[in-house]
């Protein structure tokens, strides 16, 4: 699909990109990321955008900005109109679009979680729409084996059976083998890339899941760019802040982005909560992230086990006191299955203990809901619990199927109604 590029990003393109084209060096008077943050700040406090800088008042504006960047650098910028528009021209023959900060459809978990810090910019290719949908962040080091990619192919279809978008870096190794787990059975998939949009966006494997709606490819470096380190450092943060909650396969301890975006999560930002594998062998990268805060990966065999794996981290994080076990509560290591092997179920193997996961689960889940406080709404036990109001319907929907209301005289607590949906723009 493509976006229109408004007036607001136009300038900021002009101000902050390199607008690669050809074998042209990116000029050096581009403005950092920093750099860029003072000035919208000081346009903000002037209730003026970007776009403000290229109207008849520009000059003024221009004058005024010279006490946070020089006037005569932000002029040879904003210059640069015939230089823009070849990029632009090659990035429509891509299918590649451009939004920014100051765009109503800039992803809303980004600002929320990076606020001033979120990139000006992100380059994409495919189903925007998609960036605030949140999902399953799958990440590792880029040498694995085959073990490990099969692993992770594994998690990539199951996060798709579930209904949950598969959010991953679109590195060689295990982000490429979960992204195309979850592609090949229909799933959804976002890839934050650290370089090579470009390429990326003419890959023949990804054309047809681009066409379809079901991957969408971004990231805050120019489309043309190639690999550098940092930017790869950078980017992890992005990759978490899109998810719902993130599991690392595979580690290098105390060495490589993936460490460092982990530690990052667990010991600073927090965004979401972050699993290790805990099937096969760990190693001593996520046995140290798991002394660090983060928490085995239960294993979910069904859609229904991932969903509750993924959101009983948020009840635990949430006012109500939820035991520890209950993110705890996982099926045999040693027994791995496709989500697609529908003759296989746990009964056949001696391995899995009798009771469903997901049932024990829920057990525990039932008797938090009845020690609440008689909320009657799925959106105010949410609120209680801290977590979705779909998971919340799903749960209480679960207890007036099996009886639980009216065992304990409390039918009245549990009728519900479908709440309106935010738009896709409020804010969060």
């Amino acid at each position: 699909m493509t976006i229109a590029l408004s007036p607001n990003t136009q300038v900021i393109l002009l101000l902050s990109a390199p607008l690669i084209v050809g074998r042209a060096a990116p000029t050096s008077d581009l403005l950092t990321p920093a750099e860029y943050k003072r000035l919208a700040r000081f346009l903000m406090d002037r209730q003026r955008q970007p776009a403000h800088l290229l109207t008849t008042e520009g000059e003024t504006l221009l004058r005024e900005c010279h006490a946070v960047i020089d006037m005569n650098r932000l002029k040879r910028l904003l210059a640069r109109g015939f230089q823009l528009s070849q990029a632009m021209e090659r990035w429509q023959a891509r299918a590649i679009w451009v939004i920014s900060r100051a765009d109503s459809w800039y992803p809303k978990r980004l600002k929320a979680h990076l606020k001033e810090d979120a990139p000006a910019l992100l380059y994409g290719c495919g189903e925007f729409r998609m960036l605030d949908s949140g999902g399953l962040a799958v990440v590792g080091s880029r040498n694995v084996d085959d073990d490990l990619i099969q692993y992770t192919k594994r998690v990539g279809r199951l996060a798709a059976v579930a209904g949950r978008v598969l959010v991953s870096g679109g590195a060689r190794g295990g982000d490429l083998s979960a992204m195309g787990g979850a592609l090949e059975v229909g799933g959804r998939a976002v890839g934050m890339l650290a370089d090579s949009l470009e390429r990326a966006a003419l890959s023949r494997d990804n054309r047809n899941p681009l066409m379809e709606g079901r991957l969408v490819l971004i990231s805050p470096y120019d489309p043309s760019s190639g690999f550098n380190v940092g930017h790869a450092m950078n980017r992890n943060k992005l990759i978490y802040a899109l998810a719902d909650a993130a599991l690392v396969v595979n580690a290098d301890l105390q060495k490589g982005g993936t460490w460092a975006g982990a530690v990052e999560q667990l010991e600073k930002l927090h965004f979401v909560p972050v699993f290790v594998r805990s099937s096969g062998k760990a190693g001593m990268a996520l046995d140290a992230l798991q002394q660090k805060g983060a928490l085995p990966w239960p294993n979910p065999l069904t859609a229904e086990e991932l969903n509750m794996a993924m959101d009983v981290k948020h009840l635990k994080q949430g006012a109500v006191n939820v035991p520890d076990s209950l993110a705890c509560e996982a099926p045999s290591p040693h027994y791995s299955a496709s989500p697609h092997d529908t003759k296989s179920s746990q009964s056949d193997h001696p391995n899995v203990p009798k009771e469903e996961p997901a049932a024990a689960l829920f057990a525990k889940v039932r008797e938090i809901l009845q020690s609440l406080p008689g909320p009657n709404s799925d959106a105010e036990i949410a609120t209680l619990l801290n977590i979705s109001k779909s998971q919340a319907k799903d749960w209480l929907d679960r207890s007036v199927q099996e009886g639980w209301g009216e065992k304990h005289g409390k039918p009245a607590r549990y009728h519900f109604h479908k709440e309106k949906q935010p738009d896709l723009f409020d804010d969060p």
